[in-house]
């Protein structure tokens, strides 16, 4: 839930209101039995495309990519994918966590040692 927060706060943060911006690309289809495509292009930079299909479960399973223009001018970009699942999104703009510092590698190495010989510590 929190990276569908984020992600929706980096969106509206990088799609500034531009009183001349233009809708320069919009193709729609649907169907009417959930499958669906539909993408659109701004001339600001604001780019989204989608298709859709009946999920098992009753919902549309989704998939789409959508791009914008960051602050310093270079473009991010989100794909997703939207199903039973959940919304999973793959993007450069994602927060990862910071890397391990070697001693906690070795600490957790040496744990999987121990407990590959059945040493187990009691609570």
């Amino acid at each position: 839930m929190k990276l569908i927060v984020i992600a929706c706060l980096v969106v509206l943060a990088a799609a500034r209101p531009d009183k001349d911006a233009e809708t320069t690309l919009d193709e729609r289809d649907d169907s009417g039995d959930g499958n669906f495509n539909y993408k659109f292009e701004t001339s600001n930079g604001i780019y989204e495309e989608r298709s859709g299909v009946p999920g098992a479960e009753g919902q549309s399973n989704i998939e789409g990519v959508y791009r914008f223009t960051l602050s310093d001018g270079t473009v991010g970009e989100v794909r997703f994918i939207a199903d039973e699942t959940g919304y999973h999104p793959v993007s450069n703009l994602n927060p990862t966590p910071h890397p391990l510092p070697e001693h906690a590698i070795q600490q957790i190495a040496f744990a999987e040692e121990q407990r590959a010989k059945g040493v187990v510590f009691e609570k």
